[in-house]
């Protein structure tokens, strides 16, 4: 089942629970893909947005909601933080699964002996050997902490 119908198809059930929460979340799930799909026909693809796309989506969503959680935890603002973070919660359902900071980093460290990497200068060479092998599954701001910290050391 693609993620597009799997995304309606919760969004339709939410409606029929009446949870405000989720029915909100997913409403702005569905415009950001529908947003994406009038980007797509406007540069001239025929289709609507894969699943590949759709997934970008989401973790621009979710990366946009955890800055403004950030911002809510400093402001003291609790009720807003509560919000943003039920919301990650959701976008993260349809999400593939992020690997955990140890397995990041044994990545890391076999990606910076395959290419021989030794110093800063190789960063770009690692990073995009990271976002080709592993685009949906690593979290690129805690990769790029980690290969930084491996290329000091």
């Amino acid at each position: 089942m693609s993620l597009r119908k799997k995304i309606n198809e919760q969004f339709n059930t939410a409606q029929k629970n009446k949870n405000k929460t989720l029915v909100s979340t997913f409403r702005l799930i569905l415009a950001a893909i529908k947003e994406r799909d009038i980007a797509n026909r406007t540069s001239g693809k025929k289709d609507e947005a894969k699943d590949s796309e759709i997934i970008q989506v989401l973790q621009k969503m979710k990366k946009q909601r955890q800055d403004s959680a950030d911002l809510y935890k400093k402001g003291d603002r609790p009720e807003l933080l509560e919000v943003e973070e039920s919301e990650i919660k959701i976008i993260d359902t349809f999400l593939p699964k992020q690997l955990s900071e140890e397995e990041t980093k044994k990545i890391c460290k076999e990606i910076i002996e395959s290419l021989g990497a030794s110093n800063m200068k190789d960063m770009g060479k690692i990073m995009g050997s990271l976002k080709q092998k592993y685009s949906n599954s690593i979290d690129f701001s805690k990769a790029n902490v980690i290969v930084k910290e491996l290329l000091s050391s």
